[in-house]
């Protein structure tokens, strides 16, 4: 660390976590699109059901990022209460070019597209999560996500493994950068709502992360012959700060669990899907809820989703601050935790609901 209590440009990249190598769903569908090994297909109690909570999706709150940076109070309220209450919420108005993100859409269905020879040019390695392929296998009797990935650290830029970062399509690495730093703005210009909605000063969120580190996770979810028996993604909530999801404006696939429903959310074309992470809900002493989320598979339709989350440096400690602990709850929820520890046992146990956070939670 420097003097100044940043990080140094010339740390190690950090590694994450070895994950089991598992098939390649794109592969298994491509040459038989009707079969779901017994590997993929959930206990029953687990499967999506039939009954249709399409018309909740119209309550998930929708702010708009221009009238938050007016400093508009009605809007600073409304994502008091979307974090409070939902966890979630949809943003508009929040300065990514359309230019961008068509061109993050276009090269990524290419990539997709590639011989699966050409994708494991980029395969993760066993002892980490950035690449190509399946993280947070765990064993071999895990049941499997419906789904491959594509894994990239972002920023800051010395973290980057530029072996893993596709070459093809042409210009996919130039795109892949662009729409990380649009996405990494945004974050920030959100991070100065959330610290006022804190009683902080603007700037404190992002000063809480020393560093601010930046992942990015393409997911591709082939078509299902069977979806009600697979899920795309397991439930489980973001160990990150916050994270920022770009999804297809033609397929619903992202499902969000409130009030014990599972909620699909709905595209809104030209928005973002933003979630509190584990991280916001600690420093909130709770008052903001990462909430459980999990993707759905479609029968006929590939859907690519694109994930980017924000997360602070693996040193920090992180604890609500003593203002959060307020007269209303008049207890501290959660003990510090080093961040790097957090986010590291999260990743050796397969996904699974909310089970990380209570590591982090004060027995009482």
């Amino acid at each position: 660390m420097g003097s100044n209590g940043t990080f140094l440009d010339n740390e190690e990249a950090p590694t994450y976590a070895p994950s089991i190598p598992v098939p390649n769903v794109q592969e298994l569908v491509r040459k038989d699109p009707f079969q779901v090994p017994q590997r993929y297909v959930r206990k029953v109690e687990d499967r999506p059901k039939d009954t249709d909570t399409s018309y909740l999706s119209s309550f998930i709150p929708v702010i708009d990022l221009s009238l938050l940076l007016m400093g508009n109070n009605e809007e600073l309220n409304k994502l008091d209460l979307a974090c409070r209450e939902w966890g979630f919420f949809q943003v508009v108005n929040h300065g990514v070019a359309k230019q961008v993100s068509q061109k993050m859409k276009d090269a990524a269905a290419e990539f997709f597209k590639l011989s699966l020879e050409e994708k494991n040019k980029y395969a993760m390695p066993s002892d980490d999560i950035q690449g190509y392929g399946h993280a947070y296998v765990v064993s071999e009797d895990q049941i499997l996500d419906w789904s491959d990935a594509l894994i990239l650290l972002v920023h800051p830029s010395h973290y980057r493994k530029l072996k893993f970062w596709p070459n093809s399509p042409k210009g996919i690495q130039e795109i892949i950068k662009e729409y990380s730093n649009a996405i990494r703005k945004v974050a920030t210009e959100l991070f100065q709502s959330f610290s006022l909605i804190m009683g902080m000063d603007k700037e404190a969120l992002l000063g809480l992360h020393k560093q601010l580190v930046q992942a990015y996770r393409v997911n591709y979810y082939p078509p299902c012959s069977k979806p009600d028996q697979v899920l795309g993604v397991s439930p489980h909530s973001d160990t990150s700060t916050i994270t920022i999801l770009m999804q297809e404006d033609d397929v619903c696939g992202l499902q969000i669990k409130n009030n014990n429903e599972w909620v699909p959310v709905n595209p809104i074309p030209d928005a973002l899907v933003v979630n509190v992470g584990d991280v916001f809900e600690i420093w909130s002493n709770g008052k903001y809820k990462s909430v459980e989320q999990r993707a759905v598979a479609n029968y006929s339709k590939a859907r690519i989703s694109y994930a980017s989350f924000l997360f602070p440096h693996d040193e920090v400690e992180i604890e609500p601050p003593s203002h959060m602990v307020d007269s209303k709850t008049k207890q501290q929820l959660y003990k510090k935790v080093r961040y790097g520890e957090y986010l590291r046992s999260s990743m050796n146990e397969k996904m699974e609901g909310k089970a990380h956070t209570q590591m982090a939670k004060i027995e009482g």
